[in-house]
């Protein structure tokens, strides 16, 4: 198997990952009782609006890391949902550490990397 095939599969698979991951945030966040989300996320519970726009966001990400690249038109919007997604990402962790959980950005340092990985394969 060619390098650029195995990493176009890389990519691929790191596109799908952060999009699914996005969507599952998302459900959680709008779809979810209040109550739910305030056991898994307990600053849930003083901040019910802030939830809602996150879900919004987290979906109109998951969109748009994957569909501008399935149809092909505008695939750019890729390369931007991603720049969004680091930025929504900061601004999670800058969060759960003003609240004293630093603990818990992990996976949006994760998901950080995942979108700095997809940026650098779009400017190869």
């Amino acid at each position: 198997m060619k390098t650029s095939k195995i990493l176009s599969i890389t990519i691929w698979a790191a596109k799908i990952f952060l999009s699914v991951s996005l969507l599952w945030a998302a459900s959680m966040k709008l779809f979810q009782p209040a109550e739910t989300l305030a056991q898994m996320w307990p600053w849930t519970e003083q901040n019910r609006s802030l939830v809602l726009v996150t879900g919004i966001i987290d979906a109109v990400a998951a969109i748009g890391i994957l569909l501008p690249d399935l149809i092909t038109l505008k695939s750019r919007l890729t390369l931007y949902t991603a720049y969004g997604v680091i930025i929504l990402m900061i601004f999670a962790s800058v969060f759960h550490i003003s609240r004293g959980e630093a603990g818990q950005i992990g996976i949006n340092i994760f998901f950080l990397l995942v979108a700095l990985f997809i940026i650098w394969t779009k400017k190869r």
